[in-house]
């Protein structure tokens, strides 16, 4: 049974540093793209970043907003990939989900995810 776990959330400050995991269980990431997804109170659940691998490259993409700030990675032999999030921003607060898409190709776009974690709650205050 496919299954996605994510960890790592927490309380941080405004301009530090959290890494969420995302632990994948019942498949192997090498035929999937795993996306990071994010939903605060009142607003639609918007893409993250995400990660995929072809042909034996590695391809990453990123919201606009998180440029710069962020990185996702995969670690195949843990069957995980991560999102290190550095310089949050009290903006950055939300819950973030991780999601799989049976592809090679990755999207931003919820609707092409086909299975999701529990997600883990960001907070960003002083």
């Amino acid at each position: 049974q496919l299954q996605l776990v994510e960890s790592g959330g927490g309380l941080v400050q405004p301009g530090g540093s959290l890494r969420l995991s995302c632990a994948a269980s019942g498949f192997t990431l090498d035929y999937y793209a795993i996306g990071w997804f994010r939903q605060a109170p009142g607003k639609e659940r918007e893409g993250v970043s995400c990660i995929s691998r072809q042909r034996g490259s590695t391809y990453t993409y990123y919201a606009d907003s998180v440029k710069g700030r962020f990185t996702t990675s995969r670690d195949n032999a843990k069957n995980t990939v991560y999102l290190q999030m550095n310089s949050l921003k009290p903006e950055d607060a939300a819950v973030y989900y991780c999601a799989s898409r049976r592809s090679y190709y990755c999207s931003m776009y919820p609707t092409d995810f086909d299975s999701w974690g529990q997600g883990t709650q960001v907070t960003v205050s002083s």
